[in-house]
């Protein structure tokens, strides 16, 4: 049937639907004149006719293979029109990534788009079919993605939360609505990205570091002026980082302490990762160096009027910090960034000053599991300000040596497994042969080999040299167990 006539006096043609007793209409991309048209309203163009004939027995069939009975016409409508429809994946990923911008998250959003860009990249389209991803093809991808660190598990990962978001909308299994036929992730397994690479460092490196002469420059305002101040900044405001340092505004400023969510993940915690951190005296002067003068200026410091967003801005401070390795003739692979210096803080917070892993995790903002009791407390953050005070007098007014050398990273697989501090009671046993032959309980030990130490010193001397013994010792406060094995003569 057709409707009003258009303004180029053309009429498009539709399919009336009635359920119900109430009418509903599909608009086809076919269009008649009035010469086409009868007296009562019937169409007289053939190739028309035959096209809606064809629609018609497609529809019938459709809905004689499910119950409609309860639905509205609308829902009728809307089911013929989108059962048989080809859904473009990549139409659909960007309006996905428009809605998780709007809702707030846009840093996981370029995170969704960089996936999206490089699937795309790979296939050679930037319209993607949902039908063109099967399990097969989104493997030989996956492989592609085999020598990168953390894009082998990120971008797969993005693409599945798509691919599921899409099934949730566009399927209804209740009307036997499937726009999106099978689900390919059935049947693929995601690479686990590489192991973080060690980024902590000692505090005699710190100090070598902020303590030697900047590359020359003829700028105005070099970078690796920039890298090195921002680089304090966040050593000495318990490891910020700086996408934090670049939103923060004056109103979050008050009496030395600022107050601020962490971008990461102030959308998935109840308490929306909010923190306070006081500016010690220490960083007072390169805090003020930055602030802002401009009393229409929202934000706290200058770097929104210097730096177009953010990624410039992260992407400056790491070639200034980049520069001053260069400079200090470190190898290209030992070059510090700005994670760095977060990872730093977490280290000698918790190998030289004493802190267990909950002191920590508190300091750095993270959860550690209680995100819902953060929730409903008013958190005293005094305690982060005095550990942050201990890393600064240990780094800057101390010329101590950190127990780690050049610290391992918190995420090794054997500090995940045990670790201890002064504060923590140990259990230890010594085996040789199956039998115990040495034991303690106690407090007061800085790392496992000082628990081996006084392990050892117990043994009986008639154990050979070149004989392997057993120590397993037991955190009493974790209550996690580590077994580690030494030679005599060599590890003891």
């Amino acid at each position: 049937m057709v409707r009003k006539p258009r303004t180029d006096g053309f009429y498009s043609v539709y399919i009336r639907i009635v359920h119900n007793r109430k009418p509903g209409y599909i608009k086809t991309d076919k269009i008649v004149d009035a010469a086409h048209i009868t007296s009562n309203g019937e169409l007289t163009d053939p190739v028309v006719n035959e096209y809606c004939a064809m629609l018609i027995r497609q529809y019938t069939d459709r809905l004689n293979r499910t119950d409609a009975s309860l639905w509205s016409v609308k829902e009728v409508v809307e089911y013929l029109m989108k059962t048989d429809e080809e859904v473009c994946f990549s139409d659909y990923a960007t309006q996905h990534i428009d809605r998780m911008i709007r809702s707030g998250h846009e840093r996981n959003a370029k995170n969704y788009r960089l996936a999206v860009n490089h699937l795309e990249r790979y296939l050679g389209t930037n319209r993607i079919m949902f039908g063109h991803l099967t399990s097969a093809v989104l493997k030989r991808w996956i492989e592609s993605l085999s020598q990168t660190n953390r894009a082998k598990e990120m971008y797969p990962t993005c693409i599945r939360q798509i691919f599921k978001a899409a099934i949730t909308e566009l399927n209804d299994d209740e009307k036997c609505i499937n726009r999106i036929k099978f689900n390919p992730w059935l049947k693929i397994s995601i690479p686990k990205s590489d192991s973080t690479m060690k980024r902590a460092i000692s505090a005699e490196a710190c100090r070598e570091f902020f303590n030697r002469p900047l590359p020359k420059s003829k700028m105005i305002s070099p970078v690796p002026e920039l890298g090195r101040d921002v680089a304090l900044l966040s050593l000495c405001i318990g490891g910020i980082n700086t996408v934090d340092l670049y939103e923060l505004k004056k109103k979050d400023y008050n009496n030395g302490i600022i107050g601020y969510k962490r971008a990461k993940t102030r959308h998935s915690r109840k308490d929306e990762a909010y923190m306070e951190m006081r500016i010690e005296p220490f960083i007072q002067d390169t805090f003020n160096k930055y602030l802002s003068k401009d009393e229409d200026d929202e934000y706290l410091f200058v770097f929104h009027s210097r730096y177009r967003d953010y990624d410039s801005f992260n992407a400056n401070v790491n070639i200034g910090i980049r520069k001053i390795c260069q400079d200090m003739g470190m190898a290209k692979e030992d070059y510090y960034c700005f994670y760095t210096f977060r990872h730093t803080w977490a280290t000698i917070a918790q190998n030289d000053c004493d802190a267990n892993l909950y002191e920590v995790a508190f300091g750095l903002n993270h959860s550690h599991g209680l995100n819902v009791t953060r929730g409903y407390v008013k958190i005293d953050f005094s305690p982060a300000w005095r550990l942050n005070a201990k890393i600064i007098d240990f780094i800057f007014f101390s010329d101590k040596k950190s127990k780690q050398g050049k610290a391992r990273d918190l995420e090794a697989p054997a500090d995940k497994m045990f670790r201890i501090t002064k504060k923590m009671m140990i259990y230890g046993r010594a085996y040789f042969k199956g039998k115990v032959v040495s034991e303690l309980t106690d407090i007061g030990f800085g790392t496992v080999d000082d628990v081996i130490a006084a392990l050892a010193k117990k043994l009986p001397k008639s154990i050979p040299t070149g004989s392997t013994v057993q120590f397993r010792l037991t955190n009493c406060d974790s209550e996690r167990e580590a077994v580690y094995e030494r030679s005599k003569g060599k590890g003891f």
